[in-house]
């Protein structure tokens, strides 16, 4: 199992697409087209940010045990990206100490459960995909989901530059399994064939290193 993570606007699920296709296995993605939640999250996250939270903890455990399957299927988030997207809004004030201690609580009850699901308790490999704040602002912009549009709520500014530092952080100390990171920069594969293909690449051999 490969999963990627990355900030709002990355470009996780056009990997996601590319890399499934790549191996000839299965995409799962995260609930957002159809995630009834979010807008209400974006309208008062004070009010919907632990609801938020639970849905896509919900989503993507069922997901993950869908993916686990069979060989080489890749999710478009990590589950272990959920505790730094809950803290962050927790520490805007968005979540209370109680839901935070029941989120936690129930993350690690949901991971526990992965090795009485399969025998891998952890994916083979992480993709992070990392980009910079303007990079992030200009793909946010350029989607078009009104609700995620900082003119419409310029409060989003701060949050989206606090969120894109702390991933930094989150992948130092992301050691749950073999990783490595993709300038998403650099190598714009969303647009660029030639930077797709490089970009497989480095999977290929990353995942080829790891099953040695």
């Amino acid at each position: 199992m490969i999963v990627l993570a990355g900030t709002i606007g990355a470009g996780k699920s056009s990997l996601t697409a590319m890399l499934a296709e790549h191996l000839g296995s299965e995409a799962f993605y995260e609930s957002v087209e159809d995630n009834e939640v979010l807008p209400l999250f974006y309208a008062e996250p004070q009010k919907y940010a632990f609801l938020l939270q639970i849905y896509f903890l919900n989503k993507r455990f069922d997901s993950i045990k869908r993916a686990l399957s069979d060989k080489n299927n890749v999710l478009d988030r990590s589950i272990y990206e959920d505790s730094l997207l809950f803290h962050l809004n927790a520490d805007l004030g968005r979540a209370t100490a109680t839901e935070v201690t029941v989120y936690d609580e129930l993350l690690a009850n949901m991971l526990e459960e992965l090795p009485n699901i399969s025998q891998k308790k952890h994916p083979d490999l992480l993709v992070h995909i990392r980009i910079s704040f303007d990079t992030m602002l200009q793909r946010i912009a350029k989607r078009g989901r009104p609700y995620e549009q900082i003119n419409h709520d310029p409060g989003l500014f701060a949050y989206y530059r606090e969120l894109n530092k702390r991933y930094d952080q989150w992948y130092d100390a992301y050691d749950a399994s073999p990783k490595i990171q993709i300038d998403g920069d650099a190598l714009n594969f969303v647009e660029s064939t030639q930077a797709a293909k490089v970009v497989l690449s480095h999977i290929d051999q990353a995942l080829k290193e790891i099953r040695m």
